[in-house]
């Protein structure tokens, strides 16, 4: 059985020095606001596991209690792959956006991909990381925030 997920974050952004993604970390003037280490790739990456399985959300398995306070999220993933494991699927491909005006992603998209492949244990060609700009429109334009939008396939 093949099964299809799409996952999504956004976060605002404050005055910083980096942000991470897919475990990267990225310099940039702007760092991400949240309450774990923010990266939006990999949280947007979970929703799309656990949409694909049919398991909820990532709020669903992680609440913004001190327990989770600053943890990298790579922490999520892992547990989100125990579940995928425990079920017996496998990933086939995943395709991730990032949206964002600064910093620019797309010097630091294979390196992600290399990372993402790595942990997940699967080949760097069934990862894709891609960036778009919003062209100055909107939060994101305004530089206020960064969205990443993933989609994936598994198979059991």
């Amino acid at each position: 059985m093949i099964k299809i997920g799409h996952g999504f974050d956004s976060h605002k952004f404050k005055d910083g020095e980096f942000i991470i993604l897919g475990g990267i970390k990225i310099p940039s003037k702007r760092a991400i606001v949240a309450h774990s280490d923010g990266d939006i790739l990999i949280h947007a990456l979970c929703d799309a596991l656990l949409g694909a399985m049919g398991k909820g959300d990532l709020g669903s398995y992680f609440d913004s209690s001190k327990r989770f306070e600053n943890i990298s999220s790579l922490h999520f993933l892992k547990e989100v792959i125990k579940i995928l494991n425990t079920e017996d699927y496998k990933i086939i491909n995943i395709d991730a956006t990032i949206i964002a005006e600064t910093p620019r992603i797309s010097k630091y998209a294979q390196k992600i991909e290399k990372s993402l492949s790595k942990f997940l244990k699967i080949k760097e060609e069934q990862v894709n990381v891609k960036s778009k700009s919003n062209d100055n429109l909107g939060y994101i334009g305004r530089i206020e925030g960064i969205e990443s939008h993933v989609v994936i396939l598994i198979e059991k």
